[in-house]
């Protein structure tokens, strides 16, 4: 049965594989390493969008918190519904016309200022490694139940995956991997719903009523997972100004065309990955139910492989062949999703180190096409080895609950500086430098001594920082501005930013008089 399992999984990979191959070929400058050439339609770019946001750790994290802990759980899948509202209205149209490759080209374009970069990279390069972690333990999890490897062998695997995405093909092997995945997870879903409502007769009324037969009624009330009155609050700040605040999804703005492209692909994000997430509630119950929470604990302790549990069940149990291969199927296909979003983490940590750092900061631009696009490949395989070594410790935590603390991070650091960049012209590096401090040492020490990782000891009660870490990072920006002094220049610059931010025009800077003028 393991045979058929492998080749299942084999088949899947060989076709990321070819997509790898035909990308390499079409890969040769810097714009198409890190941004697709910028030529992708909105609906393209959509799905790949999707792709990336609907990660494997979340899907299989999310269902598993709701098998585990009943509606808190399902609490993140809503809260990702709302998070790109905010994208869309706030960050979308302005990063797209201000940068070029990375969250660093906006905070750059604003500042003229290497510190500010700097900032910047310091901040990219923390979010994606703490976004990374969830996904290699999620893929670790799903390989070890697959194929029987040990968690370190699987983790390492997923590691070598994403190299070779990145490495070869970039943005453009990683753009339609993430688009065939996205339609994969998407049809997966739709068979798992179908399967598991059948099995209750199409009544979803029956599934909440045999959980709270099974568990009682705290399955279906608040209170189950979260255990301080600001949590809840505390996700949903989390997810709407954290997702705003990720480097890997500014990333995606850049292989788009134009601002208004842009802004439809978040429409076309918004549909796809809202459908996705309103069904994790379903599966996380249909697993309680049918698997039983001793066996979803049995298997992974986090909850991590509910969902795939689920399947097995639903095709016929753990003795069956069509049981077998619809588990097969869903391991292999999230984890190609893990492969994807992984990639695309890889991709924007290594163009923050290449092209921000390098580039920009140490060489100041004078690098050729040929050598930055060969140290991003230097950087992938820096970024890699660290996914690796970070993801061998995160085995039996939550994917979700990591997932989550990685977004609480983006929203106290990355988020304040990219919003009062764009929209408040007092604003200045000591600030971008302020907030981002601010923000990135409160979000991760309250995360590390909050209840995600120490439980009952914590000596910070909310699982999510963002309620107290995101107003720091604001205040840092806001501190550290106003303690700096004004640059002569700064109105202007601010302007035209600002037209170029909301336009996509260059604003002509007016040249103060000069003594020959007057003459």
């Amino acid at each position: 049965m393991r045979l058929l399992t492998l080749a299942i999984f084999l088949a899947i990979l060989a076709i990321t594989l070819m997509i790898t191959y035909w990308a390499a070929r079409k890969t040769r400058t810097t714009s198409e390493f890190y941004a697709a050439g910028g030529t992708l339609s909105a609906r393209a770019n959509g799905f790949a969008l999707a792709g990336d946001w609907m990660s494997a750790a979340a899907f299989l994290g999310f269902s598993g918190l709701v098998s585990l802990y009943g509606m808190d759980g399902s609490l993140y899948a809503v809260a990702a519904l709302a998070a790109f509202l905010v994208v869309l209205m706030v960050v979308a149209e302005p990063v797209r016309n201000t940068g070029r490759f990375t969250f660093g080209d906006v905070i750059a374009e604003r500042m003229k200022r290497p510190s500010a970069r700097l900032a910047a990279i310091i901040g990219t390069i923390v979010v994606n490694v703490a976004y990374m972690v969830p996904q290699m333990a999620g893929a670790g999890a799903l390989i070890k139940l697959m194929l029987g490897v040990p968690y370190d062998v699987a983790v390492t695997l997923v590691g070598i995956g994403m190299i070779v995405y990145v490495l070869f093909g970039g943005m453009i092997a990683t753009t339609w991997v993430q688009i065939v995945k996205a339609v994969l997870l998407l049809v997966a879903a739709l068979v798992l719903v179908l399967l598991l409502l059948a099995a209750v007769r199409f009544d979803p009324l029956a599934l909440f009523a045999s959980v709270e037969k099974m568990y009682g009624a705290k399955m279906l009330a608040p209170g189950g997972y979260f255990k301080h009155p600001l949590d809840t609050l505390s996700l949903f700040m989390s997810f709407i100004f954290g997702v705003a605040g990720l480097p890997h999804i500014m990333t995606r703005f850049y292989t788009v065309p134009d601002a208004k492209t842009a802004r439809n692909s978040v429409l076309w994000l918004m549909f796809l990955a809202g459908s996705f997430f309103m069904v994790t509630t379903l599966i996380g119950f249909a697993s309680a139910i049918f698997v039983g929470q001793d066996a979803i604990r049995a298997a992974d302790k986090g909850g991590n492989l509910a969902l795939p549990l689920l399947a097995q069940y639903l095709g016929g149990g753990p003795g069956s062949l069509a049981g077998q291969i619809f588990l097969a199927c869903i391991c292999a296909i999230a984890f190609a999703a893990i492969l994807a979003v992984v990639a695309g983490l890889t991709l924007a940590s290594s163009g923050a180190i290449a092209h921000d750092l390098y580039v920009n900061v140490i060489r100041r631009g004078a690098v050729s096409e040929a050598g930055q696009v060969r140290v991003a490949r230097i950087a992938t395989l820096a970024v890699g080895v660290i996914a690796v070594a970070l993801g061998l410790l995160a085995q039996g935590i939550n994917v979700g609950v990591l997932v989550i603390l990685a977004i609480s991070v983006a929203a106290s650091a990355n988020f304040p500086i990219i919003v009062l960049s764009i929209f408040w012209r007092r604003f200045n590096s000591a600030g971008v430098m302020g907030g981002m401090t601010a923000g990135l040492v409160s979000s991760v020490t309250l995360a590390f001594i909050g209840p995600a990782f120490m439980g009952h000891h914590a000596l910070f009660p909310i699982v999510n920082p963002a309620v107290a870490s995101m107003p720091i990072g604001f205040f840092g920006a806001w501190l550290c501005t106003m303690l700096s002094r004004r640059s002569p220049t700064q109105d202007d610059d601010f302007d035209a930013f600002f037209v170029r931010a909301q336009t996509g025009l260059v604003r002509e800077r007016v040249q103060p008089p000069t003594l020959r003028d007057h003459a």
